[in-house]
């Protein structure tokens, strides 16, 4: 039998095979060769004597929370209070593009601006949608609905941009107070000591208030280098331009002529020698 790992409590694993859910234990032969089944995992188990025998390729893994699989991200980002932090948001945007996960980004709090400000976040808004990002408001709550049909979501952002706030319009009887879905399943505020797929939408939830390995500590300067999607459009002289000091560089008189946004080229630039 074939199915999903969904929530784990100590060595019982709990795998959802065609809406049924079953209480497995690991092999063994796991522990020796050093493999630690997660969260996320696809697997093929034994229903009867409820054993995992074995662990199917793996889309990707994050480590903290540690996770399989992961499909997209809700990127919540605030407008204002906190202000909008585009370093941030590129920082995420790449780390998501090089775990393959597709990014959804979703901006909150639009009611804070002033119009000079709304203006000049639409502008920014538009960028990120002609380079081919998903962008939605969460006011958009139908649109953002229907992302999660056949989809294994995570959300992330800023602390403090409504995270809680986007779920209670997504579904009225989670009634959260806090940043994290765990509250609806009666865990509170930080005490869950598990992560957990729930149910949402006709896709899968994953149970944490974000994750938190937002850093290039695994990534290559060429990894950071194509999280920017919007440079693969423009063709350099040589395959191997990083885009930095070389001559010619078509990236480069992109950002000159405004058709690549400044700030986008300034966090590449920033995240690549802080690395």
């Amino acid at each position: 039998m074939e199915g999903q790992i969904v929530k784990i409590l100590s060595n019982l694993y709990f795998v959802n095979s065609e809406g049924k859910i079953y209480e497995c234990h690991s092999r063994g032969k796991f522990r020796n060769d050093k493999i630690t089944p997660t969260v996320g995992d696809y697997v093929k188990f034994d229903g009867d004597n409820n054993y995992i025998l074995e662990i199917l390729p793996r889309k990707n893994t994050l480590e903290r929370p540690l996770v399989s699989n992961i499909d997209q991200a809700v990127i919540v980002t605030s407008c204002k209070s906190p202000d909008f932090s585009a370093n941030l948001l590129d920082k995420l945007l790449v780390v998501l593009e090089y775990h393959h996960m597709k990014p959804i980004i979703c901006f909150t709090k639009k009611d804070l601006l002033s119009k000079v400000e709304k203006k000049e976040l639409k502008q920014i808004k538009k960028y990120y949608e002609k380079i081919g990002y998903t962008v939605l408001w969460n006011t958009n709550i139908s649109k953002i609905k229907r992302l999660f049909k056949n989809k294994t979501t995570v959300f992330t952002g800023q602390t403090g941009a409504g995270k809680s706030s986007l779920l209670n319009k997504l579904n009225k009887n989670l009634k959260l107070e806090t940043g994290e879905i765990s509250k609806a399943l009666g865990r509170g505020k930080h005490t869950t000591r598990h992560v957990e797929l729930i149910e949402l939408f006709k896709g899968k939830v994953l149970d944490t208030p974000g994750f938190s390995s937002i850093d290039f500590s695994n990534m290559k300067d060429t990894d950071i280098r194509d999280g920017f999607i919007e440079f693969k459009k423009y063709a350099c002289p040589f395959q191997d331009c990083m885009h930095l000091k070389e001559k010619e560089c078509s990236v480069k008189e992109a950002v000159k002529k405004g058709n690549i946004l400044m700030s986008r080229y300034q966090d590449y630039q920033n995240f690549v020698s802080r690395k």
